[in-house]
């Protein structure tokens, strides 16, 4: 079963339209705060990305944004939403985040090219 590139889009958009569903009924149930509700939904649409980008590597379109692009804007999405959750805590912690998701796509993109 193979998935079209139009057909993907709009499981994207479902899949997102899901995460925004969790995201308001976890804070409206008070698991957590609506401070963390947007983080959240980054999270988790970071975390498609990445599963986008695997159905990607297995089969590529030729004029379509790259696997690793793709990668790292999910890990980006990923970055920014830990850092904004980690934030409660203390600054450093989200600094120290930040500078690991940059390590991560240094070594990911030298790894691509080597």
């Amino acid at each position: 079963m193979s998935i079209s590139v139009n057909d993907r889009n709009l499981f994207s958009v479902g899949v997102f339209l899901i995460f925004i569903v969790v995201g308001i009924l976890l804070a409206t149930s008070g698991v957590i705060t609506w401070f963390l509700c947007v983080p959240l939904i980054l999270l988790l649409s970071g975390f498609w990305m990445l599963v986008l980008a695997g159905m990607r590597a297995i089969k590529p379109q030729k004029y379509e944004r790259s696997t690793l692009s793709t990668l790292a804007l999910g890990l980006g999405m990923i970055v920014i939403g830990g850092a904004w959750v980690v934030s409660i805590y203390s600054w450093i912690y989200s600094l120290a985040v930040i500078l690991l998701a940059i390590a991560l796509i240094a070594i990911l993109a030298a790894l691509k090219f080597k």
